[in-house]
């Protein structure tokens, strides 16, 4: 899909698709991800294989736990690098401007999506939760996104909660949230998978 179906609520701007970056003209621009101070470059490869085989462009946000030379994210995923990563942020306010910028040419549209494991956060599989031009973030695996980032996050298109059962585990596997989210934001903007997808 395109990005153009599905059963979100119509936005009080039309999404122009203007003002979101991408990294190869193949790459969507409906729908972005941010790893806010990713530290496991496994877990960043394997985000940016999710990230290419979707065409949704990739925003790093430092500081890194990692270098963009490093073994581990070459093998999970650098070959097609390029063409997924947009830009790799200094940090959450280099970022938050870039974004704010963004909304300027983009006539309104891109909200910033939170995703947590804090209690309280709408499920991420409402219906409606995402919106043409949702940026997604994602925290660091050790200890999520900081007050601030969910604060910015909820003022504009909310946080969400992928549910788990923390009696056994704290929480997902940063690869496999960012997989969940974006399968679902998908889903829900281009509506269901036919069988050509």
């Amino acid at each position: 899909g395109t990005g153009s179906g599905g059963s979100v609520e119509p936005r009080s701007v039309p999404w122009t698709g203007e003002g979101m970056e991408v990294a190869a003209e193949t790459q969507r621009r409906d729908l972005a991800v941010v790893l806010v101070n990713p530290q496991i470059p496994g877990n960043t490869g394997t985000i940016a294989r999710t990230c290419a085989a979707t065409r949704v462009p990739l925003h790093l946000v430092g500081p890194l736990g990692f270098t963009l030379e490093d073994s581990q994210l070459k093998r999970a995923g650098l070959d097609y690098w390029n063409s997924v990563c947009v830009k790799v942020h200094d940090d959450w306010d280099a970022f938050h401007a870039y974004w704010l910028e963004a909304q300027q040419q983009g006539g309104g549209g891109g909200r910033l999506v939170a995703y947590s494991a804090r209690k309280g956060a709408r499920p991420h599989a409402e219906e409606g939760a995402y919106r043409p031009g949702d940026w997604l973030l994602f925290g660091c695996e050790s200890s999520g996104l900081p007050e601030a980032v969910q604060e910015a996050c909820a003022a504009s298109g909310g946080v969400r909660r992928i549910p788990v059962d923390q009696s056994h585990v704290r929480s997902l596997n940063l690869s496999v949230a960012v997989g969940i989210g974006v399968y679902e934001a998908l889903r829900q903007l281009d509506g269901p998978p036919t069988m050509e997808d």
